[in-house]
């Protein structure tokens, strides 16, 4: 499965808890207006995600020091980037298990695990099994607030994705800072 990405970056402290290695992945359907990232919507911007991307990302997350990988976009909850991203995803959690997976997608959970709905593919259900938080929930411009830890506007979650699996109840991230 193909896919192409924008950015790397390492040593992140904005797109989840603690230093991050972040991975912006291509493709786009939700075209929110004021996307911080538009140029990320086409499937063809970047350069294509390969094994030697991958070897990359698997040595900029061992340091001691990097907590974790989050997936941002585009939108990593596309199918074809979900199918692209499970294999990454799961030797990312065999090979470093106490790094934490977080993934920002413009789709609702409940999108993302309502049957026929857009996001929802053969994988889905394993790749949100391997992430940790998920932000969700497009971005709204009128509902931007810059004060927000981790989201952009009020509309957006961010879910403790294994407590709200297990329970079937939604449970919101917290690490005790506030919201």
């Amino acid at each position: 499965m193909t896919m192409n990405y924008g950015e790397i970056k390492n040593c992140d402290i904005a797109d989840g808890q603690g230093v991050r290695v972040t991975l912006f992945v291509s493709g786009c359907t939700n075209h929110c207006e004021g996307c911080f990232q538009p140029q990320t919507w086409d499937f063809d911007f970047g350069k294509p995600f390969t094994k030697e991307t991958e070897d990359r990302l698997m040595e900029l997350l061992a340091p001691d020091y990097i907590n974790g990988l989050t997936l941002l976009g585009g939108e990593p909850m596309e199918p074809q980037n979900q199918r692209a991203l499970l294999p990454f995803v799961r030797k990312v959690r065999e090979s470093y298990p106490a790094k934490t997976i977080w993934c920002y997608s413009g789709f609702t959970l409940e999108e993302l695990l309502r049957d026929g709905s857009h996001p929802r593919c053969e994988v889905t259900d394993e790749l949100l099994s391997c992430i940790d938080v998920l932000v969700d929930g497009r971005f709204v411009l009128a509902l931007k607030d810059i004060s927000l830890r981790f989201r952009g506007s009020r509309n957006q979650r961010v879910i403790d994705l294994p407590a709200t699996l297990k329970t079937g109840r939604l449970h919101l991230w917290e690490d005790g800072l506030g919201k």
